[in-house]
């Protein structure tokens, strides 16, 4: 039975009147180094034990914290479980219109989809713990998975597909046209699900953000290929000429 997260209070917000000054600028770095750490504990955990299992207090130890720090920087546990979902692999909202413009050539929409996805997998582990996460929660679901879906995946997907019928020339996305959106998003998506086994075959292949680079510009070439087969299976076949007799 999927049972949803509770509502999390926001955080409190602060923000200076003055400028702040050199001890208050220390203070900020170090409260933000202080969320980072509390987030990446409890990311870990989470991806271990899931969310029932892992306690705040458990959080608050591994992570060598006041467990009041929770409360104050993500307002409850589901608060820094939401946190942990999302936040290392970025907001899709601003991936969309990164590659969703209208005078952009299929070859630079392709680079900045692409590009975008594969960006969180120069954090690394922190990615893969992040991805552990996510299969999880598929698991023993707590209803951020389906609200991702919703608000995230299918509003990319649906970007993507308008993508694909511009550059195909295509007013009506039909199943095939979701099928090659579907493709084109399995090049980047195959790589976080198997990371772990690129890192014991090839590690060179994911150990540095230059290799990620090296992944995107060669994915891209892949979908702009995927597309162009795509754009040939829809040509119409060339109309039959019949070939007069010879007298």
């Amino acid at each position: 039975m999927t049972s949803a997260l509770p509502l999390s209070p926001s955080p409190p917000l602060s923000p200076p009147i003055e400028p702040p000054s050199q001890e208050t600028r220390g203070q900020r770095a170090d409260g933000t180094k202080a969320r980072q750490n509390l987030l990446h504990t409890a990311l870990r955990l989470f991806a271990e034990k899931g969310f029932s299992k892992t306690s705040t207090r458990e959080i608050a130890l591994a992570s060598s914290a006041n467990i009041a720090s929770i409360s104050y920087y993500f307002g409850d546990k589901a608060g820094l479980y939401r946190a942990a979902f999302t936040e290392p692999m970025g907001c899709t909202e601003d991936q969309r219109a990164l590659y969703d413009q209208p005078d952009f050539t299929l070859r630079q929409s392709l680079q900045a989809f692409i590009g975008s996805f594969l960006a969180p997998m120069k954090q690394g582990e922190l990615v893969q713990q992040c991805t552990r996460l996510h299969f999880r929660e598929m698991l023993e679901p707590t209803g951020l998975w389906a609200e991702e879906i919703d608000n995230d995946i299918k509003p990319a997907h649906a970007a993507l597909v308008a993508v694909l019928a511009r550059h195909l020339g295509l007013s009506v996305a039909d199943d095939g046209l979701h099928r090659l959106a579907f493709s084109i998003t399995g090049l980047p998506l195959q790589l976080f699900i198997g990371r772990d086994c690129v890192q014991a075959i090839r590690p060179q292949l994911i150990d540095q953000p230059e290799a990620i680079d090296a992944w995107v510009s060669q994915m891209v070439l892949y979908a702009e290929a995927m597309v162009n087969i795509e754009a040939a299976q829809r040509q119409p076949p060339p109309a039959y000429q019949e070939q007069p007799e010879k007298s």
